[in-house]
């Protein structure tokens, strides 16, 4: 593992810079809530044309400041894929959010929806997407005046420092990142919050006439679902809530990694649950032998691939793009397609293939190439051609005004560095994410940051994934709890979310949104396959197992 050398220099440079930064004008302070009522939109359903039939697209315009109901509006986007069934039998519409943050909701249910939700949901529900405010279709908050200047920008390349000349550079540019933004889009980022997507959220349950909101929520979907139940307890339907986001954390308002003091990518725990399901990956790789995972003919898979992390940090992979140019494969780069990667088990063959191709001698690039197609990650996306989400613009809109930070980057270096020690390569990436929001100026002064005590009495439905990096398993039962009628279901797997993964998962959630009784309390189910030892033909099924529209961020 590369040991992080310190300078007395970056205290400095922090100082500087956030000085700079935080000079920036602040949003003003919103006034107290208004009188006036938000008028309720009126959804204008059409198809949504070729290659999307069966699908209605609308638009809705809603307050862009919930304090001035009858001032300016901004416009969110929304799908429809209406219910199959006798519509005596409709139940309502299942409101859904594919995470994120910044996860188009227009894209989850035009790509995914048929193939996720079992057939008497479908046929009981009408399945709604939207993209919150400031992300995709909804006037986008943006960084960057094109999308090619922002797919070049550093802090894509290379997601994390390794050097003190590094942490330096990457200080540097996540504080003007985060000035770029507030030039560029101050006024959609100063109403992005969570709490804003659920007030917009509940009009949009009144425009399609159902008394209370019927919700599917995953990942960061799920801070929403929770934002949503504190500010509209008594409308809240039935609710699944896959994927865990501990909003204590996420917001900063606790004690020991979940307050303010601590950056927000240490908080989120992300680090930890890759470090966990990274080493569930080696396990059942090694258990499989190299007949089955070519990464256990090397050694132990664990050892050979931090070996390999630590030989990219000076003797990058240089590989070869459609386009003609070619790629530097990093630490960092061969780390974030690692960590993106293990949300999908159908992939992790494909993952020990492309760390065995980095784990050669001399690797062979085209090899490489080769091996990172078939990867979920940013790194397949670009070898298979593809455009790829972008990981800012309308993933910062909600993560920098709901999350607590104190300015403090100096300390980036060192409190990185012992969590690192935690979760080796994995600590130092993801502790790194939410540099930009440390010198975010503007703010939303509606943003909702607790308390999380729930007074919901609704059956709520929460579920996770034993071994999930993005949304750690650890974080469910809090969550569960903090539900006076949460129901908690475990799978016993892997992956980010349980889309896809079990049938028995689905049954027990087509169940509770056709009856509204969830499982009982505590129950679990199996995965369907176990990572490397399942047939190619099984694992190329067009069922897609994490949800569609979700950036790589």
């Amino acid at each position: 593992m590369t040991a992080a050398r310190r300078t007395g220099g970056l205290a400095l440079l922090a100082a500087t810079l956030l000085t700079t930064a935080l000079a920036l004008p602040p949003a003003a302070a919103a006034p107290a809530p208004a009188a006036p009522i938000p008028p309720v939109p009126v959804l204008d359903w059409q198809p949504c044309g070729e290659g999307l039939e069966g699908f209605l697209c609308t638009t809705a315009e809603v307050p862009r400041d919930h304090d001035r109901p009858r001032g300016a509006t901004t416009t969110i986007a929304l799908t429809l894929l209406p219910a199959s069934g006798d519509p005596a039998e409709r139940i309502g519409t299942l409101f859904t959010n594919p995470g994120g943050p910044g996860g188009s909701g227009v894209q989850f249910v035009q790509q995914g929806a048929q193939a996720i939700y079992p057939a008497d949901v479908l046929a009981r529900y009408d399945v709604l997407g939207f993209d919150p405010r400031a992300v995709a279709g909804s006037d986008p908050a943006t960084c960057f005046r094109t999308a090619a200047e922002e797919a070049a920008s550093p802090l894509l390349a290379q997601p994390y420092p390794i050097t003190p000349r590094e942490e330096v550079r990457h200080t540097l540019e996540g504080v003007a990142l985060a000035a770029r933004c507030q030039v560029t889009s101050p006024v959609r980022f100063a109403t992005a919050s969570t709490a804003n997507v659920a007030r917009d959220m509940d009009l949009l349950r009144q425009a399609v006439g159902d008394e209370r909101l019927h919700y599917a929520g995953y990942s960061y979907g799920t801070f929403l679902g929770a934002t949503y139940a504190r500010l509209f307890p008594d409308r809240v339907g039935r609710f699944l809530l896959d994927g865990t986001v501990d909003p204590v954390a996420w917001t900063g308002t606790g004690t020991g990694d979940a307050a303010p003091s601590v950056p927000l990518g240490i908080r989120i725990r992300q680090g930890l649950g890759t470090d966990e399901t990274f080493r569930e990956f080696a396990r059942l790789c090694a258990e499989a032998g190299p007949e089955a995972c070519p990464l256990a003919a090397l050694g132990d898979p664990a050892a050979v691939a931090y070996a390999t992390f630590e030989r990219l940090a000076t003797q990058p992979v240089e590989v070869p793009l459609p386009d003609g140019t070619t790629l530097l494969v990093t630490q960092q780069i061969a780390v974030a397609a690692t960590y993106q990667a293990l949300y999908s088990p159908a992939g992790w063959l494909d993952l020990a293939g492309l760390l065995a191709a980095l784990a050669a001698p001399s690797p062979d690039p085209a090899a490489v190439a080769s091996a990172a197609t078939g990867t979920r990650s940013v790194l397949g996306a670009r070898l298979r051609g593809e455009e790829y989400p972008s990981p800012y613009g309308g993933a910062l809109a909600s993560l920098c005004v709901d999350t607590a930070s104190n300015g403090r980057v100096d300390r980036y270096p060192r409190l990185i560095d012992e969590h690192e020690a935690q979760a080796p390569y994995f600590g130092r990436y993801r502790g790194w994410v939410g540099l930009p929001c440390e010198a975010w100026a503007v703010q939303d002064a509606d943003a909702f940051t607790g308390s999380w005590q729930q007074t919901t009495t609704a059956p709520v439905l929460v579920v996770g994934t034993r071994f999930d990096p993005a949304t750690p398993y650890r974080q469910t039962e809090p969550y569960r709890d903090l539900f006076p009628g949460g129901h908690l279901l475990t799978l016993e797997g892997w992956g980010h979310t349980t889309i896809g993964k079990s049938v028995c998962v689905d049954e027990h959630i087509a169940t509770y949104f056709v009856t509204g009784v969830p499982p009982a309390d505590g129950s679990a189910c199996a995965p369907d396959t176990t990572p490397f030892a399942t047939a190619p033909t099984a694992r190329l099924a067009p069922r897609p197992d994490v949800p569609p529209g979700l950036p790589l961020w």
